[in-house]
């Protein structure tokens, strides 16, 4: 039964195509007979509700026409159906009226055969499909066979993203982004994620339709592979009241030479004599690279495996050190360092000198910083010494000083040196002893410090009342 009801289907589709090529073909023969006009425009066209729609418009009168481009020329839209005689509605648009019913204005030379035409505050019901026709005078003649679809939408087209270039490292190559601009009167403006506030240039396409694009040279690198650029297109509508956006996303895949190439080894650290190790290369390539294992011995660098693994016995701690790995893609190659490894047999001994080279240098380094901080305690302590140290005089000295003290309206010192003789007071002495006593006798001399001025030592030695002296013996 289903396969009945598919045959059936089958059949039905083939049929309404055959009848679709008939009558196409029989419309096209139709306009070949009875056409007098041909219009060169876009056969489709898309637009945003709420902006504008410029429409590029240029016709052609046959040789035999009456066609004059000295008589006033009027332009005609009509909707849907060419046969606008039996559907009169269907002319939105007639340039010798000032009322129509669609927002239109033919913005071209009619004259010089230019039709090109604004169609203003788009709305979705405005989705149809137009044809044009000219009316001058006797000559009267509509585009049959060349109808124009409009679709008005309310979502704007999506952006496009377009790159010029093999996306290699190394290489420059142009990004642009594009928006089609059906209102070059309200163009999108176009922002991404490569430059900020990038130059809008509005273009005219070979059809004279109008794209606004912005565009950047870059060099690649492997930092740019996996890379999203994302482009916003923002159309003005009603006027510039609102906007709408639209946005376009592309993701670059660029092709890189090795980078990051190493090499693991496991078991990691020190292992025994005998022992077998793993050796796995890595690199970081686009496309993948492909590895190669080279030991470098006295005679040079041999070639010793391919592939990513590589498994290797371990002898002395001589034989796994020299071995390292080269990554290659199509852009080049890159080696990986040495790897470093010892037997754990070979490397007691070496571990032992570490260790004792290492206690010692922890000794020294605990030494000096003892030593740094009794210099800076022994700094510190003379320094609060000094700062705090209040300077004190001998006591003998202190109380020469207050026995030599003038008052205190004395302004000047008068010190006078003496020779005094004090057996003036002494009994008489007897002549047996005078010769003895002159022998014994001591001089004694004295600093006085007289306390009145020093026109008033007149006075004999008999007031020494006035005098007072301090007697030091010589």
């Amino acid at each position: 039964m289903m396969s009945v009801v598919a045959v059936q289907s089958v059949k039905m589709v083939t049929a309404n195509m055959l009848l679709s090529v008939f009558f196409v073909s029989g419309a096209l023969a139709g306009c070949s007979k009875e056409i007098s006009i041909v219009i060169t425009a876009p056969k489709q066209m898309e637009a945003l509700s709420g902006s504008c729609l410029l429409i590029p418009c240029n016709f052609r009168a046959k040789p035999d026409t009456d066609f004059s481009n000295t008589r006033t020329t009027f332009g005609v839209w009509i909707k849907n159906d060419k046969s606008f005689a039996l559907h009169p509605n269907n002319v939105i648009f007639n340039s010798s009226m000032v009322n129509n019913i669609y927002p239109m204005k033919i913005t071209g030379d009619l004259s010089q055969k230019n039709c090109t035409t604004l169609f203003s505050s788009l709305i979705t019901s405005y989705t149809d499909r137009y044809y044009f026709r000219i009316e001058d005078g006797p000559y009267l003649a509509t585009a049959a066979c060349d109808p124009l679809q409009i679709t008005v939408k309310d979502s704007p087209p999506r952006p496009r993203i377009e790159i010029s270039g093999d996306l290699k490292e190394k290489e420059s190559v142009t990004i642009s982004c594009s928006a089609s601009t059906p209102c070059p009167h309200s163009p999108p403006k176009l922002t991404w994620n490569l430059q900020q506030d990038p130059h809008n240039n509005i273009e005219e396409n070979t059809d004279h339709t109008f794209t606004t694009k912005i565009q950047k040279t870059i060099t690649l690198s492997d930092t740019h592979d996996g890379f999203t650029i994302s482009c916003s297109a923002t159309y003005p509508v009603n006027e510039g009241r609102e906007v709408k956006t639209a946005e376009e996303r592309k993701t670059l895949s660029v092709s890189y030479a090795p980078k990051d190439t190493s090499v693991s080894i496991s078991p990691s650290g020190l292992v025994s004599a005998g022992s077998w190790v793993n050796l796995t290369c890595s690199s970081r390539a686009k496309p993948p690279a492909s590895f190669s294992w080279f030991n470098n011995s006295k005679d040079g660098a041999i070639s010793v495996a391919e592939g990513d693994f590589y498994r290797v016995k371990v002898t002395n701690g001589t034989d796994i050190e020299d071995y390292y790995c080269v990554a290659t893609n199509d852009l080049g190659n890159q080696t990986s360092s040495w790897i470093n490894l010892k037997s754990a047999d070979n490397s007691d001994s070496s571990l032992i000198w570490v260790s004792a080279v290492g206690g010692i240098i922890i000794i020294v380094i605990i030494i000096i910083i003892i030593i740094i901080i009794i210099i800076c305690l022994a700094v510190c302590v003379w320094w609060f010494k000094t700062k705090h140290q209040t300077p004190q005089q001998p006591q003998s000295q202190r109380g020469e000083e207050m026995s030599l003290q003038m008052p205190a309206s004395k302004t000047e010192e008068d010190i006078h040196y003496g020779e005094m003789d004090f057996s003036r007071h002494r009994p008489e002495p007897s002549s047996s002893s005078e010769q003895d006593r002159g022998q014994q006798q001591d001089t004694l001399y004295a600093q006085v410090k007289v306390s009145q001025t020093a026109n008033s030592l007149t006075q004999t030695a008999d007031g020494p009342e006035d005098l007072y002296a301090q007697v030091k013996k010589k």
